[in-house]
């Protein structure tokens, strides 16, 4: 094997006695099991793709009586090639979605601001298959007057060009976002970015809190609406204008005034965390308002039930949660 791969060429011995044996197996134990197993001929050939030797394929004759032959040899070249580029091609992958998995979770928030009057928690589950790598993003951004943005995206597709959008969409959003511009508005800039970053679709939620005022102003382009949990109520999903998703380009958004009091919560998420390819949307909503019924000890605990009660098994595709409350 040393020498096939070495040289990138085959080795070819049509007959072992001992000595070449010993040259043919690992070690001692190796060649002694061999020649118990009748190994008689041998032949090794390079695993080579895009002009890469990624090792070599060894075949031991036992059964048959014959020698390997010179058409044996370029039989076992030929598959040895198509093998090459088959695992070549499945390296390339899996380095391209670490690629866009580490570019993902570089891009994503480490530690939130300290939002005046919230507690926020999140949390983000990348799918179950690295291979699948999405957009998904959330963030939590300081506004001037000391309010705080609360935004959940979904870039759509997956892979490292998916990542690389929704990195380019979160610093946009936070660049708008210092510039008090109500939700709608930022929502229209970001259409317009979107739209030059030619063929990429997103859903996105923005969210703007004032506690001063008590209220919280949120517009959605196509993302699931956002559940509200009045302080002592029933959870609720927000009567939003849907809107289109970002990139569709020249459709006007709008936004909803929601007052919140001390206690009130907050839910927005990706659809990761609510569809799967087996249930309708709407019924997955209301098994989602009814786990919010259910009160928790913490933001933190409601967060791990429900990933852990609605997240699809399979993991298809990623999720990002984020929830905040209100203070008393």
């Amino acid at each position: 094997v040393t020498q096939c791969v070495r040289t990138a060429r085959p080795v070819r011995v049509p007959h072992l006695d001992a000595e070449k044996l010993a040259r043919v197996a690992r070690d001692e134990r190796s060649a002694a099991l061999l020649a118990e197993a009748g190994a008689h001929s041998y032949l090794a050939v390079p695993l080579i793709a895009r002009g890469e030797v990624l090792g070599a394929i060894d075949l031991i004759r036992t059964d048959n009586p014959l020698p390997f032959t010179a058409e044996d040899e370029a039989l076992a070249a030929e598959l040895a090639a198509r093998a090459a580029v088959g695992i070549d091609n499945a390296r390339l992958y899996r380095q391209q979605q670490e690629t866009a998995l580490t570019l993902q979770r570089s891009m994503l928030p480490r530690n939130h601001h300290d939002p005046v009057g919230l507690d926020v928690v999140s949390r983000y589950r990348p799918a179950a298959s690295r291979y699948e790598v999405g957009g998904d993003w959330f963030d939590v951004i300081g506004l001037r007057g000391g309010g705080t943005a609360l935004v959940v995206g979904d870039v759509m597709g997956s892979g490292i060009n998916a990542a690389t959008t929704m990195g380019r969409l979160r610093t946009a959003t936070q660049t708008l976002s210092r510039l008090s511009l109500e939700p709608a508005e930022v929502l229209g800039h970001l259409d317009e970015i979107t739209a030059g970053l030619d063929p990429w679709f997103a859903t996105c939620v923005y969210a703007a809190y004032d506690p001063a005022a008590g209220r919280c102003r949120v517009s959605t382009a196509g993302h699931l609406p956002p559940v509200l949990i009045p302080e002592g109520g029933e959870p609720v999903l927000l009567d939003l204008p849907a809107g289109a998703p970002l990139g569709v380009g020249g459709v006007p958004f709008s936004d909803v005034t929601v007052p919140l009091g001390p206690g009130d919560r907050l839910v927005l998420y990706t659809d990761g965390l609510v569809e799967t390819r087996e249930d309708d949307i709407d019924s997955r909503l209301a098994t989602l308002l009814g786990l919010l019924r259910t009160p928790d000890a913490s933001l933190d605990a409601t967060c791990d039930r429900l990933l852990r009660e609605l997240r699809d098994p399979d993991g298809h595709d990623d999720v990002a949660l984020l929830m905040a409350r209100v203070h008393a």
